[in-house]
């Protein structure tokens, strides 16, 4: 029986901690989207990128250290996992606060709970991965 193994797609790059590092992130993922055809749910997608980007430099890049973003589709069944490598020790929270409605922060796993399918957090050495996935099919 000869069966076809179908290999994910897989990108990843590498962003320096810097504020400018955001847009570059889009940048790669929008590409990245345009490129494998998957641009159905890709203001969710370009959001949530952001808002793990933002919370990556914020809270998990020590100084003098970068992040990796890693992005990956599984074609048979039409899912695209997006993943922020950091290697700080900062702990991300399972379940989202609420913040107030003076708070100017604290929304950002808020909105990829709402609009990501999955998401959640690995352990890596040193640091964490926090991911999110989307039903693209």
């Amino acid at each position: 029986m000869n069966e076809t193994t179908q290999l994910p797609y897989f990108r990843q790059a590498f962003y320096c901690r810097e504020r400018r590092s955001i847009p570059v992130v889009r940048k790669f993922a929008r590409k990245t989207l345009i490129d494998w055809k998957c641009e159905k749910r890709a203001d969710d997608v370009l959001l949530c990128v952001t808002e793990l980007a933002t919370n990556a430099l914020r809270h998990g890049v020590p100084p003098g250290r970068g992040f990796q973003v890693h992005i990956y589709l599984e074609r048979l069944e039409s899912i695209l996992r997006v993943e922020l490598h950091d290697s700080g020790d900062g702990q991300v929270c399972q379940s989202p606060t609420h913040p107030g409605a003076e708070d100017e922060g604290g929304r950002g796993l808020l909105l990829v709970e709402a609009l990501a399918d999955k998401w959640g957090v690995m352990e890596r050495n040193p640091g964490k991965v926090v991911w999110c996935e989307f039903t693209i099919g």
